[in-house]
Order: structure tokens, then sequence, then C-alpha cells
């Protein structure tokens, strides 16, 4: 063999112990990696390969499958009154993939989740039927609250106190996922996540806006708690006018007439009275106003029901005149509807605030349960005295105070507005909050809910937690008691 052959055949050797060594790699290392990659066109035509598992929503399907044309993706996904529980399940896409209970629970919903697995489907690599996903909302609250808000822009939550079960989450405006669900729906996709509304995000969870005077709930439990004042009709040391600290600013009330100097914490509630929480900030002084605002779940940064809410904040490092705005949830505290939500029910639950979730449990194809999440055990937020006392004064904001629009007749209801100002020099139309909970003695049905309000189309002077955010509540409320 002469030398040119020979440097040739050794040459063409090790190209082939190359290639073996690739292959060997690609197979043994990075296989799964490459099977797993979300550019593996794959993995998109075995997700859409058969009808796909549905989201249920007291006990019937609000999700279904529906039979593509001339396409390898067999099936897509449909939705029942999509606009009504997209804040609920997301949307699953064949061209964007997929949010919410729709992303989360993904491998469940189309087979490939190894729990759906049997004997059989291992060996053959068959598909696994799909499962379900069980949620806890009723359908009753949720249209409530959607017909409700109805033009608004906002966003509503219901939680059952003593479970934590999410019983109703809206945002709006909002969108049906089914017009994204397949692959040539660019022109509803470049439409949808364009419209300054932004009707894809979810503003219960991932839009935390300044809170208002609802957030004064939370002042007035830091100060009961500290035992700074003995009970709720225990006279204040609250001037009025106020002037913030270190400033010559005043700090006006609403209601001009109102009787706020050195009003008790019941009557500060039931007019809103700005002068007596922003003092009351800074005599408890930010630490302590911070450590009540986290036992009832701010500055949580992994709060997930499964969604991953936004964090709600209570912020640090500010000097006496900016504790005082966050004495009335303005300067940079920041909070969720369903933080606001979560505020009621741990006072509504006596002081225990019981972990929120909107999915009871996750299914396979024939039912039988892979994963129940019942209904955890609460967590002392404050004590049964304390929620006590908080829950008499919110009474007296709904009967006699600045929340009458949420009275239900024959149920125990108590609420607090909140109107947040926002914008350079608060030059934007107000945000309306309410906050409240309500209790059937006869059924022993409970319930708390908070709203918000964005924009409503009304003018400023017309834009109050009574008029805009307490209707919207009180109409839920109505639905979770059966009335």
């Amino acid at each position: 063999m002469n030398k040119t052959i020979r440097h040739a055949s050794v040459f063409c050797l090790l190209m082939v112990l190359a290639l073996l060594v690739r292959i060997t790699w690609v197979q043994a290392y990075q296989g799964q990696a490459l099977a797993d990659d979300k550019h593996n066109r794959r993995n998109v035509i075995a997700q859409y390969a058969q009808p796909l598992g549905n989201i249920i929503v007291a006990g019937s399907p609000v999700t279904g499958s529906k039979e593509t044309q001339g396409s390898d993706l067999a099936y897509k996904r449909s939705y029942t009154d999509g606009e009504l529980y997209a804040a609920v399940t997301g949307y699953s896409s064949q061209a964007y993939g997929a949010t919410q209970l729709e992303g989360i629970y993904s491998d469940v919903l189309d087979g490939s989740d190894p729990r759906l697995k049997n004997p059989a489907d291992l060996l053959t690599r068959k598909q696994s039927d799909p499962g379900d996903v069980v949620t806890t909302i009723d359908p009753a609250v949720q249209k409530a609250a959607y017909e409700a808000l109805g033009d608004k822009k906002g966003a509503a939550v219901a939680v059952d106190p003593r479970t934590g079960r999410i019983l109703g989450m809206v945002s709006t405006p909002s969108y049906d996922p089914s017009e994204i669900s397949g692959t040539a729906d660019g022109d509803a996709w470049q439409r949808l996540t364009g419209d300054e509304d932004k009707p894809m995000v979810n503003r219960a969870l991932r839009q935390p806006l300044p809170p208002g005077s609802t957030f004064k709930l939370v002042v007035a439990a830091a100060a009961l708690e500290d035992g700074r004042y003995g009970s709720v009709d225990e006279r204040t040391d609250s001037p009025d006018p106020y002037t913030l600290p270190g400033t010559r600013t005043v700090l006006p009330n609403e209601n001009a007439s109102a009787p706020c100097e050195d009003a008790t914490l019941r009557t500060a509630l039931k007019y809103s009275c700005n002068n007596v929480f922003a003092k009351l900030a800074v005599d408890l002084g930010q630490d302590e106003v911070k450590a009540m605002a986290e036992k009832f779940g701010f500055n949580t940064e992994k709060l997930d029901v499964p969604v991953r809410a936004s964090e709600s904040v209570y912020p640090s490092g500010m000097d006496e005149a900016q504790t005082a705005l966050t004495g009335i949830g303005q300067f940079d505290v920041t909070a969720t509807p369903l933080q606001m939500a979560m505020v009621s029910a741990a006072l509504a639950n006596g002081g225990e605030l019981a972990s929120p979730h909107m999915v009871s449990e996750v299914t396979d194809a024939d039912g039988d349960t892979l994963e129940d999440f019942g209904d955890a055990g609460g967590e002392r937020v404050v004590s049964s005295s304390t929620a006590e006392q908080l829950r008499s004064a919110m009474v007296t904001v709904v009967e006699d105070g600045t929340g009458t629009n949420a009275r239900i007749g024959g149920a125990e209801v108590g609420g607090k507005t909140g109107t947040a100002q926002h914008g350079v020099d608060n030059s934007k139309t107000p945000y309306a909050w309410f906050t409240s909970y309500a209790k059937d003695g006869t059924t022993g049905k409970e319930v708390a809910v908070a709203v918000v309000v964005e924009d409503s189309g009304a003018e400023r002077s017309e834009v109050s937690g009574n008029g805009t955010a307490a209707p919207v509540a009180q109409k839920m409320m109505r639905a979770a008691l059966g009335r």
C-alpha cells in the first residue's frame, strides 16, 4: 500500500471514529435535551396528536379540543365561555405556547405526565390518555364578577376564608383564548398583544397597584396587635389637619367635614380618615407596619395559587413622611386584588389565613386522583380578638360608612373602600378599590372579595371605592352566598 492511500485510510478511519463519538454523545448525553427542546416539532405534534384533557369548573369542562384540517397537528384547544374563564385557564396555543393552568399542567393535559402511564404505554411508547385539572371556581361567582365589571378595566377575586379556595377570578378587559389556539392566528395575536388595555394580563394576580385606603386595615391590625389601642372604639391621638413629618405638606381627608380629629379606629375606618392612619403608621414605625403586612402576605416573592401571583410590596428605607403615606396605602405600597382579598379573608376567618388556591385536584382519564390539594390549614396572622374588632369596624363601614353599596339583606357584610391616586401629581384617574367579606348565619356560607377598577370611564370626581368597586363586590358576595 502506497503512502498516499495509507494516509487517506487513516484519515477516513478517524472521521468514522469521530462520527461514532459524536453519535454516542448526542444519544447518550444530549438526547433528552434535544427531545425536550421547545423548537422540536415532534413535541408539538405529539402534544396535539389527540384531544387534550380538560380544565373543570363545577363538574363541567370549560375547555375542549377541535380537529384541525390540513395540518400535522391533529387537534387544537377550544374554549367554552373563553372570555369568562381566561383569567383562570390561560391559553394553550399551537404557535405561542401555554400560560396559567394550561401551561402549569400541560403534561397532564396532553398525556405526557409519567403518572398517567401504565406498563403497556411504557413498552409501546404510546401517548397516555390525558388527565383533567379540577378547579375550585364557582361559576355563579365567576359570572357575577365578569358581568359586574363589564366594560370597566379592572379585576376581582373571591376566596372562601375558611379553606382558601378561590371561588372567582376575573380580569377585564378579557379575551377569548380560542382566537390564538391555532398556528394561523398571527393577526389575533398581534391585536391582543398590541392592545394598550392589555387584555392578556391577569390583573387579579399579575398587576399590583397602590391599594389606597384598603391598606388601612393592615395598619389598624398592627395598632391593635401592638396593644397601642385596646379596641377599635378607643380614641386615637390624631390631629386634623395632619402635616407630614419634616414637611409643610398637609394631608387632606376626602371628607373635610368628617369627625376625624382624634377619631377612634372604627370612626377612622368608617370615614376613611387619612390623618389617623398616616400618623399611626409613623407612630408604629415602618418596621412594625411592614411586619404586619408580611403576615398578611406582602413581600412574598413566590405566591403560587398555583399560577404565580406578582409580589405585593410594603417598602423599606423610608423617611417619616413616606412612612405616613404608606399608612394610607400610597407611596410605594402595591397590592394585587388577590392580596387584598387575603386581608379580608384572614379577618373573616378569625385571624387565620388559609393558603389561597384554585385547583382542588388533578385526575387521570378515569377520574382517579393523581394529586389532591385539599384545603390547607391556616396560619395565624392576628389574634381572634383583633380579627373580631376589625370585622366589627368593617361592618360599620358597610352599614353606616363609605361602603354602603355592599350591603346584602340578612347577611353580615364588612368592607373597606379605597381610592388610590396615581400619575404625576395624582393627575390620572384614581383606582377604585373595595375589599370585603360576607357571612350568612343561616347557611354558614362565607366569602371574602377584593375588587379594583382601574378605569370605569367615569369622570375623575365620580370615581370612588363605594360607587365603582363595591357594587361589583356585592354581586360576587351575593352569588357566593347563594342569594
